[in-house]
């Protein structure tokens, strides 16, 4: 059985190669090569960005082959508006003493549709200005009526400090002084937190703060909720799968609350351009939603290059697969290059240690050319003290910093002005990411660069390979499910506690089951309300009890794992405790703001970790065995010998060792452990295939297994194309025979209780999703299975077995019998 787990630690294999840094060479600029597929999209004469991606490869060999695509995107020209007759004068004033001459048309469409009481969102590209389609109205709204408050919502700290300071220096002084915008999250301090309750207008918090300080002590913030106009939802594409079902209810909630206090608000939202946008909206907030998607700012040309590593010929990884060159060494020495010429460059990883080490090395490169420039890079990223982040924005924004490593806190909405080039180090998971970390450069109407670098993941190798996947296709759908019973049930308890349901609002929830099940646990209980209508209503039966604690509306559901340094007791953050088994097992390495820990003792049970600060030498990674049974069918599809389906599922999984790794790939043992097996309810899509479709596409009843199981890896490191997720979102499940089908099948589950959606969008397209997955195969350049094609960085079997091969017979008889729609 193979089996890929969501969420396992794992260790990139790295490797280190010397070079002389390419700019410091003397050469002469190579010519950019043509598209090699023509794109959909008009193009313009090689600009500003062009040069810069020549100045890259300046150097390279002649046969390199690591630039797979470029394509120059034109300019946007402006669409300029003037202020809309309602405006206060005074705000106005304020913001054309901030910079804004006067609005562009998605602004003041948005700006006229909020203030005339419609739910909006802005769905706009990276730097078009969406925060104007909200500063104008509410500002506006405040001014008018002296008792009028507002909130603002972001995913991120970092953004809303941002946005803070943004308003804060429009209202410092002058009329709008009396609006007293104000933070109120985590780092508020207590005495603050009571003068914010007291005296602030615009209240700037995220859905975490909202759920735990606003809601549950909503008698406390009856002043600000009972005059409440609008509620601002900053960069809301970022509420998605579980996290986003989270986000939907604690907003229902604000309205339920809001109601009560004789307030309906105004939502205003802001995203990045994301498919179907006003649905989305709607069904985050449980409210009709208009959307404004013409963007009328203006935009510099913008030159897009795809970039692959090459394969290591010196170094191999498990089992002697080829590895490539780490996609972080090669983005550390393209961000040196693009510094070398002068450029603000902005490098995107995918973890805080990532970020450390490109900014490293790149300084390492910089100084052998001008050791004033190596003091030009830094990282950025979270665990910095707010100080410090406003320092290096700055820094950057104004030249001083000219290239910075950041993980994604750079992504969202943080005003960063002048940028000329974006490297992206590897695909960030979805494309409205991918476009959101690009709209970075070129913020100003000048040219720009924005280079993706592959990693050694099967998603990358096919985008870069096949560009029209990424360049030329829709942003993906915001998934989000506030049904799910498993958000749904904890939430409803908070609600409940906040204020008693009515059986219309459960109704509306579609909670009828949920309620039910409650009322069977005796959480809650259905009785008649003391109030005029003597309507029953549904009430929390503990007195005493704090839901909103169990609640973390971030994704993790149930028992947190609080992760302590034994030796100085210091706090250094929390696991799920589903998760903890396979990441915090006595043993493991752990990774914390660059620096390494080894488990000594995890307690699930008390919610506890006990980590010592160590420089062990290698990585761990959890050796796990799973099965999974099918609770229910809820669609069924039969195409001769082959049968898709999508169900609901529990995975039972059991962690019984780990692998002791080097940083070479190298193996040194497998140490067992005796831990107890943990269930997940989740849904899965699934597909079964019968011994005769494998013995016709000529696959060895030995390599069965291995068939099955390289497809199902692939197959998970592709889903992302068609679902707004990540590989660690999901696991897979293959077996030669399982028990509820009698025929071999493939698994691919949602990783969180009660499932996310990503199964069932799966299940949707899965013919698109299975030809794309043997076509990331087929084109990759390994023999027998590397980590861009079948291997994968958490399976649960130590990546065997495979057959990367006979995986590749076995999707293309598969797909020959399924039928194109």
């Amino acid at each position: 059985m193979g089996t890929e787990m969501p969420g396992n630690f794992s260790q990139a294999h790295t490797f280190h190669t010397f070079r002389v840094l390419r700019v410091a060479r003397i050469g002469k600029p190579v010519s950019l090569p043509g598209p090699e597929e023509p794109l959909s999209r008009p193009s313009t004469p090689p600009g500003y960005g062009a040069s810069l991606l020549n100045r890259v490869r300046t150097g390279a060999s002649a046969d390199d082959q690591r630039l797979t695509h470029v394509v120059e995107l034109p300019a946007r020209a402006a669409k300029p508006t003037t202020w809309p007759e309602w405006s206060s004068p005074q705000v106005v004033a304020a913001l054309q003493t901030a910079g804004v001459r006067a609005p562009w048309s998605h602004q003041t469409e948005a700006a006229e549709l909020a203030f005339h009481g419609h739910n909006v969102v802005v769905s706009t590209g990276t730097a078009s200005g969406k925060s104007l389609g909200y500063q104008l109205p509410v500002l506006t709204t405040l001014l008018d009526e002296p008792n009028a408050t507002a909130l603002y919502l972001a995913p991120t700290k970092a953004l809303g400090a941002d946005q803070l300071r943004a308003i804060g220096t429009m209202t410092h002084e002058g009329p709008l002084r009396d609006i007293h915008p104000a933070p109120y999250d985590g780092d508020t301090p207590t005495e603050i937190r009571q003068w914010v309750r007291s005296n602030s207008r615009w209240v700037f918090t995220n859905p975490d703060m909202l759920h735990l300080g606003i809601l549950r002590s909503h008698q406390r913030w009856a002043r600000m909720l009972r005059r409440l106009r609008y509620v601002v939802v900053d960069e809301c594409h970022a509420y998605r799968g579980v996290f986003g079902s989270h986000v939907a209810l604690v907003l229902r909630r604000l309205r339920r609350l809001a109601a009560r206090y004789g307030a309906d608000p105004v939502f205003v939202l802001c995203s990045a351009t994301t498919a179907e946008p006003a649905d989305a909206a709607t069904r985050l907030i449980g409210a009709p939603c208009v959307a404004v998607t013409e963007d009328g700012s203006p935009h510099g040309p913008r030159t897009i290059a795809l970039w692959e590593p090459p394969l290591s010929t010196a170094v191999t990884g498990e089992n002697g697969a080829p590895v490539r060159r780490s996609a972080t060494t090669e983005a550390a020495e393209i961000m040196a290059d693009l510094v070398v010429e002068g450029a603000r460059t902005l490098t995107f990883v995918r973890s805080r240690r990532a970020a450390e080490l490109v900014a490293i090395q790149a300084r390492r490169q910089l100084s052998e050319v001008d050791a004033a420039l190596a003091r030009r890079v830094a990282a950025y990223r979270a665990g910095y003290l707010a100080e410090d982040r406003r320092a290096l924005e700055t820094a950057l924004s104004e030249g001083e910093l000219l290239g910075a490593a950041s993980t994604n806190a750079l992504e969202l909405g943080v005003d960063i002005a002048g940028l000329d080039a974006v490297v992206i180090t590897g695909f960030p998971g979805t494309l409205a990411s991918f476009w959101q970390q690009a709209g970075r450069a070129g913020r100003r109407t000048h040219g720009s660069l924005v280079l993706l670098v592959a990693r050694d993941d099967p998603l990358d190798t096919y985008l870069v390979h096949h560009p029209e996947a990424l360049l030329d296709k829709p942003v993906e759908a915001t998934i989000t499910d506030p049904r799910n019973p498993y958000v749904l049930g904890p939430q409803l308890l908070c609600a409940a506690l906040e204020m008693p349901l009515t059986e219309s609002e459960v109704t509306e929830l579609g909670a009828t089951d949920v309620v039910a099940d409650l009322a069977d646990k005796g959480l809650i209980r259905r009785r008649q309300a003391r109030k005029a209508d003597g309507a029953a209503r549904w009430f929390v039966t503990d007195a005493h009890a704090q839901p909103h604690d169990d609640v973390d509306v971030r994704g993790g559901i149930g028992t947190q794992v609080a992760i302590i340094d034994g030796e100085t007791g210091r706090l250094l953050g929390t696991a799920d405790a589903g998760r903890a088994l396979a990441t915090l097992h006595d043993g493991a390495v752990h990774l914390h703001q660059g620096d390494t820990y080894v488990v000594d003792e995890l307690d699930v049970d008390g919610g506890v970790a006990i980590v010592r600060a160590d420089e062990p030498g290698w990585t761990t990674h959890a050796r796990q065995v799973t099965s999974i049974a099918v609770d229910e069918l809820i669609e069924r599809h039969s195409h001769g010998a082959v049968t898709l389906a999508l169900g609901r599922v529990r995975v039972t999984s059991q962690v019984v060792g780990y692998l002791r790794t080097l940083l070479t790939g190298e193996v040194l043992d497998l140490v067992e452990l005796d831990t107890a097996p943990q269930t997940l309810p989740t849904s899965a899509v699934f597909y079964t295939v019968t011994p005769e479709l494998l013995a016709r596409a000529d696959i060895d009843p030995s390599d069965i297994p291995g068939a099955l199981h390289a497809a199902e890896h692939a197959a998970i490191g592709m889903l992302p194309l068609v679902a707004t997720c990540d590989r660690w979102d999901i696991g897979g499940v293959s077996t030669a025979e399982h028990p509820d089908t009698g025929l071999p099948t493939v698994f691919v589950y949602d990783g969180q209780p009660g499932g996310a959606g990503f199964a069932e969008r799966g299940f949707a397209r899965l013919r698109h999703w299975l030809a794309a997955t043997l076509t990331v195969i087929e084109s990759c350049g390994c023999a027998a299975g590397c980590p861009s094609c079948v291997q994968s960085p958490k399976c649960g079997n130590g990546n065997e077995p495979l057959a990367k091969a006979a995986a590749g017979r076995l999707l293309r008889a598969l797909l020959a019998e399924i039928p194109e729609r």
